[in-house]
C-alpha cells in the first residue's frame, strides 16, 4: 500500500491511479488528519508520498511526527515540493525524508523515484529482519512476532530462535546451541536448552510446532 497525502484532488487522483497502474495498492488522503486517522487503524503503508504544502499540518510537521513515532519511523517518505523551495527540501531530508520530487513532475520520474526508494528500503529491512513463515525477528529492535502478534522473549529465547531461523531445515545439536547461545564458558547442562525450547514453543503459539525435536540430537525449525 502507498499513501499519497495531497490536498489538490486532481494531483492526488493522478498519483494514486498511476501507482495502481504499475501494480501497487494506493490510497489518496487529503491532509494530515486523514493520514493519522488511517494510521490509528493500524494501516501502515510501504511508502508515503507527502506534499509539503497542506491545509492543516504542513508536510514537514507531519514528517516530524511520523519519524518520532516508533510505529511509523521506518516508513519511507518522498516529499512533494514546490519548485524552488530549496530550504524545504534540505530541511525535509534532515528530518528523515528518503527523497523529494519537485512539482510539476512527470509520472515516469515519480514511478522511478518510488521504485528506487522501495528498493533501498527493502535492502535495509532485509539487513535486520529474519523470518520463517509467520515468525518474524527484528534484530534491530530485538522484537519477535508470531502471526503478527508481538511475542515477549527473554534474551536467550530470542537468540535460540535467531539461531534456528538462520539455519532453516537444519538440525542443530543441543551442544552447539548451548555453546553458541550461552557461551563456551557456560557450565550448565543441555537440559537448559530443552527448557528454553519448551517455553519458546509455548510463546510462539501455533507456530511453536515449527520447532521440531530431533531425538538424541537437537532441534530444527521446519515448515
Amino acid at each position: 500500500m502507498i499513501f499519497c497525502v495531497e490536498d489538490e484532488y486532481n494531483i492526488r487522483e493522478l498519483i494514486t491511479y498511476s501507482m495502481q497502474a504499475i501494480g501497487f495498492e494506493a490510497c489518496g488522503l487529503a491532509d494530515g488528519k486523514e493520514l493519522f486517522q488511517a494510521l490509528e487503524k493500524n494501516v501502515f503503508p510501504k511508502l508515503i508520498l507527502l506534499d509539503i504544502m497542506l491545509p492543516d499540518l504542513d508536510g514537514l510537521e507531519i514528517l516530524t511526527k511520523l519519524k518520532d513515532n516508533p510505529k511509523t519511523k521506518h516508513i519511507p517518505i518522498i516529499l512533494l515540493t514546490a519548485k524552488g523551495a530549496e530550504c524545504d527540501k534540505v530541511k525535509g531530508l534532515d528530518l528523515g525524508a528518503d527523497d523529494y520530487i519537485t512539482k510539476p513532475f512527470s509520472i515516469m520520474e515519480l514511478v522511478a523515484r518510488v521504485k528506487a526508494v522501495l528498493r533501498r528500503a527493502g535492502q535495509k529491512e532485509r539487513e535486520h529482519v529474519l523470518s520463517f513463515g509467520d515468525i518474524v525477528l527484528d534484530l534491530e529492535k530485538h522484537e519477535a512476532r508470531s502471526s503478527g502478534e508481538l511475542v515477549v522473549l527473554t534474551s536467550k529465547e530470542f537468540e535460540l530462535l535467531k539461531k534456528l531461523i538462520s539455519n532453516p531445515e537444519c538440525v542443530i545439536s543441543r551442544n552447539i546451541l548451548l555453546e553458541e547461545v550461552w557461551g563456551v564458558n557456560f557450565y550448565g547442562e543441555t537440559r537448559t536448552v530443552d527448557a528454553h525450547i519448551k517455553t519458546l514453543r509455548q510463546k510462539l503459539g501455533e507456530n511453536g510446532n515449527k520447532i521440531e525435536t530431533i531425538r538424541g540430537i537437537g532441534y530444527k525449525i521446519s515448515k
